[in-house]
């Protein structure tokens, strides 16, 4: 009997010690076969050092010898095959860089074997000419109706009199992304499929329109469910950054959260008014966006009142047509064009039109805009005004080191 006893716990232990020897093989193993890498944005350069901040993770530094591989990839690209070879002094702060580590080099600071790079500059340049696709190539506003199998989706862009129906067309090529939950960022949203696509979505779509704008062969289209937001501030807490808004929809209190994604803008009086008045369908016939003044223009100035200025072209980052010619235009254009604010320039009192994520009571805003007092008086016509200002294109997540 004491024998048995010895033999299995003899066996115990070798089978533990078995486990344990291919615990480690197995790590070996994947030591040598996964290198350490990380993805992330160059905050300093201090000889052949680099502070990279991660994208997820603390703050690392990675020293760079000789030895290194530097390459130099276009936004978008991904692979090597078209990597231009570059020096560490080619290297800049604002840099997207993928970093492999030399798992055999010593030393206290990490070594880079390899870092294969995208300029920031390349970057921006992409994102531009993102944008300016999406304006020349884009439409945009709330889904009314979803046909998964036809493949079609039916957009209202633009409130009020200036209210257009686009049917979308979606085929296998087509790109479909929707916004990841209370996120804000583009450059975030992530594939699916037609039917999460629901009325009362916000949807952004661009490829080849039709002659007169009704129509468009979708190449790319991203969707989300947001919620619009129309009051005044009650409160605002900067210590949190954010602002109390009594909704006129739902006349409930609903606290927004200002981050530095949110886009933020301001409307000069007589541009509110004029816009208000087109709204309503009272705009003069001849006078194009009737009495709206330049954005940054004095209040009052009289500066775009009867003038047939026009507010297309440009880069604005929603654009269609220009709002100013004639009375289908895309208002988005004028939006993007209006003075810039921050959290600073907000104050108790203000009327307010935000897009916000989908929430009841808690929610971050996407987009702001102040000085519509005129607007708030046409709730109804002026609801939705903001419906795809929020939909952003070009964000950096196309762009990173792959």
């Amino acid at each position: 009997m004491k024998s048995k006893t010895i033999f299995r716990s003899y066996a115990r232990k070798t089978r533990w010690a078995s486990a344990f020897i291919l615990a480690l093989a197995i790590a070996h193993l994947h030591s040598q076969t996964a290198p350490a890498r990380f993805v992330g944005t160059i905050t300093a350069i201090n000889g052949d050092t680099l502070t990279v901040k991660p994208d997820n993770g603390d703050v690392r530094q990675v020293q760079v010898p000789s030895t290194a591989v530097l390459k130099r990839v276009e936004p978008g690209q991904k692979d090597l095959s078209a990597a231009e070879t570059i020096q560490l002094t080619d290297l800049e702060t604002g840099d997207r860089v993928l970093v492999r580590l030399d798992l055999n080099a010593t030393g206290d600071t990490p070594q880079a074997a390899q870092i294969v790079t995208i300029k920031q500059a390349d970057v921006a340049k992409k994102q531009q000419q993102e944008r300016e696709d999406w304006a020349r190539s884009g439409v945009g506003g709330l889904v009314k109706s979803v046909d998964p199998v036809a493949g079609v989706i039916v957009v209202t862009t633009g409130s009020g009199a200036t209210m257009k129906i686009v049917k979308v067309h979606v085929s296998t090529s087509s790109v479909l992304k929707r916004y990841a939950p209370a996120s804000v960022r583009f450059d975030l949203a992530q594939p699916g499929p037609i039917d999460a696509i629901q009325a009362g979505d916000q949807l952004r779509a661009r490829g080849t329109k039709n002659a007169d704008g009704t129509e468009i062969d979708a190449t790319e289209v991203v969707s989300g469910s947001f919620r619009n937001i129309s009051g005044t501030i009650a409160s605002l807490d900067v210590a949190n950054s954010t602002v109390s808004v009594k909704d006129l929809l739902t006349k409930k209190q609903v606290t927004i959260h200002i981050t530095p994604d949110a886009q933020m803008h301001t409307m000069p009086e007589m541009m509110a008014r004029g816009l208000a008045a087109r709204l309503k369908g009272t705009a003069s016939a001849s006078g194009g966006a009737g009495p709206v003044s330049a954005p940054g223009t004095a209040p009052g100035s009289g500066a775009g009142v009867g003038q047939q200025r026009s507010w297309g072209g440009g880069n604005g980052q929603m654009g269609g047509q220009g709002a100013g010619q004639g009375r289908g235009g895309d208002m988005q254009q004028i939006l993007n064009r209006t003075p810039v604010i921050h959290f600073a320039d907000l104050k108790k009192g203000d009327a307010v039109m935000v897009v916000s994520t989908a929430g009841s009571s808690d929610v971050t805003a996407i987009a702001l805009l102040t000085g519509v007092e005129p607007l708030l008086e046409a709730p109804e016509a002026s609801r939705n005004l903001l419906s795809n200002w929020s939909m952003g294109s070009g964000g950096g997540g196309e762009s990173e080191a792959q």
